[in-house]
């Protein structure tokens, strides 16, 4: 059963679905999940859910704020540390819900959000179970491999003008998210991040904007959410990664979960970044269910 829901999360509301299992016998165990870099809740979260709530586990899926149907402004900017608070928001939010079962809730992200969970689950005890799929793990390296070295001083001269635009009351630079030429200017600037932002766009998230902030850009070069791993122990921790994730760089998440602590497990994907919502669902989505029953619900 899927219903709709708000979230008041110190003035901007997030807006989203609370899926409740049909069977369950008293409070459910629950998850918090929501979307990466600049996608909505349509993009595919719609069946990560239907697959834990299958299994008897409640799921509270949200929109980003400045995203979909949240509010918040400025619009289609992304704060990796506010998204964090969100989730926080939102484990809050769902705590004090007679469904829930309060003791047992867990976070799901994936690509950005997978980031999120790492450290919403090194921080947070009220979290008991961590999913983090294809994860950002560095953002400062992640734009170094993103960027050429020789476009990098005039990105920061675009920072800083940004910024003092910003602070005279003009209104914000943007960028868009995506392009089909890898060479122009993009955020995400991959060919399979052209090929599956648009087209999941254009059959099931009409919602979705090609574009963000510039500051976006800058606030992801500042975020490491790896750093945070190693402090997710005793919090059971799967990781799943795509052995051929050139967005989300396999390598460096390879290397964040070797300083995981226990108890860990990995699941690696034979595909790319985006592999995971789609050719590879079953496999992603099984994996999570699983570690999600056995130390929510068992």
């Amino acid at each position: 059963m899927r219903q709709d829901i708000e979230i008041n999360a110190e003035g901007a509301m997030l807006r989203g679905w609370l899926y409740l299992p049909e069977d369950a016998r008293g409070p459910a165990p629950a998850v918090v999940m929501a979307h990466g870099f600049s996608a909505v809740k349509e993009m595919y979260l719609d069946r990560f859910a239907e697959v834990l709530c299958a299994a008897g586990i409640a799921v509270l899926v949200f929109d980003n704020r400045n995203f979909g149907a949240s509010g918040g402004i400025p619009r289609q900017e992304i704060d990796p540390w506010q998204q964090v608070r969100d989730y926080r928001h939102a484990i809050t939010w769902l705590g004090g819900r007679g469904e829930i079962n309060r003791e047992r809730i867990g976070v799901w992200g994936s690509s950005y959000s997978g980031g999120h969970a790492l450290v919403v689950g090194a921080i947070d005890r009220r979290v008991k179970c961590v999913v983090s799929q294809v994860a950002l793990v560095s953002g400062s390296r992640n734009l170094k491999r993103l960027i050429r070295a020789d476009m990098m001083a005039e990105v920061r001269k675009q920072f800083d003008a940004d910024r003092v635009a910003r602070f005279a009351g003009e209104a914000p630079a943007m960028i868009p998210v995506v392009a089909q030429d890898p060479l122009g200017p993009a955020a995400l600037p991959t060919a399979d991040s052209w090929q599956w932002f648009t087209e999941t766009a254009r059959i099931r998230a009409a919602a979705w904007r090609n574009e963000v902030t510039l500051r976006t850009i800058e606030m992801l070069g500042e975020y490491e959410p790896g750093d945070y791993i190693a402090r997710i122990s005793p919090t059971p921790l799967l990781m799943i990664i795509a052995n051929q994730d050139h967005l989300a760089m396999a390598d460096e998440a390879f290397a964040a979960y070797n300083r995981a602590l226990e108890p860990k497990r990995l699941l690696v994907l034979n595909g790319g970044h985006f592999d995971a919502y789609v050719q590879d669902f079953e496999r992603a989505s099984t994996a999570a269910r699983d570690w999600f029953v056995s130390h929510l619900a068992g």
